[in-house]
């Protein structure tokens, strides 16, 4: 009798055996039980309304705006936006460091890098989800005063849909850029400091130099390549849409990559 039932607990599947559901389940409960969560994620929404509305409420034909693409000046929010994003996403690694929550998470899942993925795509879903309606609400309501001026729009129009979905998938990737900083710094202050300086300023600082190279260089920055996405005409002087999508593919899974090496070989 003994022998039955110690057979038959061996072959028995464990109520508590990890699998890539539960730790994404895990990964958005935490995401979702936060207040930091929801108070950054409703910021950004909330900027890049407010911008769009403002821009469609006070903007005049023939202003100095009207060269400016429909996309990028309704979505102008999109800019101040980022930041909160980032901050999301190096709460979402360097946060868990900070109250010491990634020793349980790590003790969970001994194989640690189910971890970083699971966190990266809850980021990336809730991100991309969340971007995408907002930019395409504000570009709708815009449209409401912009409707008899000549950035006059509709989502049927050419490269109109790619630049607002475009929006929402740079915000995505530099979303997952921060959270892999936070994950390689594990520190909060840190991260967001590096992000803002590696990302946002840098790039501005070396685009500011006299030299055609690196100008043409930092069009594959992460913030200039996500700024060319979300352009429904783009300038000669943006990366092509391919490119600056491969560009911030490329930026994100390198940091996301180092990241992954080092969580393997560190203690938490």
């Amino acid at each position: 009798m003994t022998t039955t039932a110690t057979h038959l607990d061996r072959h028995s599947p464990s109520p508590y055996r990890i699998t890539p559901a539960r730790i994404l389940r895990s990964e958005w409960h935490k995401l979702r039980s936060l207040r930091s969560s929801w108070v950054t994620l409703a910021s950004a929404s909330a900027l890049i309304l407010a911008i769009g509305l403002l821009m469609g409420i006070t903007y005049t034909s023939n202003g100095g705006d009207s060269d400016v693409d429909t996309v990028v000046l309704v979505l102008y929010g999109s800019l101040l936006a980022i930041p909160c994003i980032a901050v999301l996403g190096i709460l979402m690694t360097a946060g868990e460091y900070a109250t010491g929550m990634i020793r349980a998470s790590l003790t969970a899942v001994p194989r640690r890098l189910p971890v970083l993925w699971a966190k990266a795509a809850v980021l990336a879903a809730t991100v991309f989800s969340t971007m995408l309606v907002t930019s395409l609400l504000t570009f709708v309501l815009a449209q409401i005063w912009l409707q008899d001026t000549d950035q006059a729009a509709s989502l049927s129009d050419p490269g109109v849909i790619g630049a607002i979905v475009g929006t929402a998938v740079g915000i995505t990737l530099l979303s997952l850029i921060a959270l892999g900083l936070g994950a390689l710094i594990r520190s909060v202050p840190g991260a967001i400091g590096a992000y803002i300086g590696g990302v946002l300023i840098v790039p501005q600082i070396l685009a500011a130099l006299p030299y055609e190279v690196l100008k043409s260089a930092v069009a594959y920055f992460p913030t200039q390549a996500a700024a060319a996405l979300g352009t429904a005409t783009p300038s000669a002087d943006d990366a092509t849409t391919t490119g600056a999508l491969l560009a911030l593919g490329l930026w994100s899974s390198a940091i996301l990559g180092c990241a992954a090496l080092l969580l393997r070989r560190r203690d938490a």
